[in-house]
């Protein structure tokens, strides 16, 4: 019988690379279409990119800087969420580490820079 549910700990999980820095993603298997969470750890230079399906939802949990969305920059701190749509060129700016949750499921073929 499957669960009706999965419990992950962030911090266990190993860091992969990805456009805005590391990443530990939770609950990214293709028996999940619905959403995933994952803990970004933002380096200072992260590449602009967008997607086409996914709709993100950032929280910022430490640290100071900004989010470029669609070339305007916005200034961010602790508990700032942003909601991202499809098409929203995004980066953020300054070390950060946020809660990015991606709907539906992420998708590594989402990922678009121009």
């Amino acid at each position: 019988m499957t669960q009706n549910y999965a419990i992950t700990h962030l911090n266990d999980l190993p860091p992969v690379p990805c456009p805005c820095g590391v990443t530990r993603r939770a609950f990214v298997t293709p028996d999940n279409p619905v959403a995933t969470i994952h803990l970004v750890e933002i380096k200072t230079d992260a590449q602009t990119h967008y997607h086409k399906k996914l709709t993100e939802i950032y929280l910022v949990l430490e640290g100071e800087g900004h989010m470029e969305l669609d070339g305007v920059l916005h200034p961010v701190k602790p508990m700032t969420t942003i909601l991202i749509k499809p098409g929203c060129r995004h980066r953020a700016v300054g070390r950060l580490k946020i809660v990015n949750i991606p709907i539906p499921a992420f998708d590594p073929h989402d990922e678009w820079f121009d």
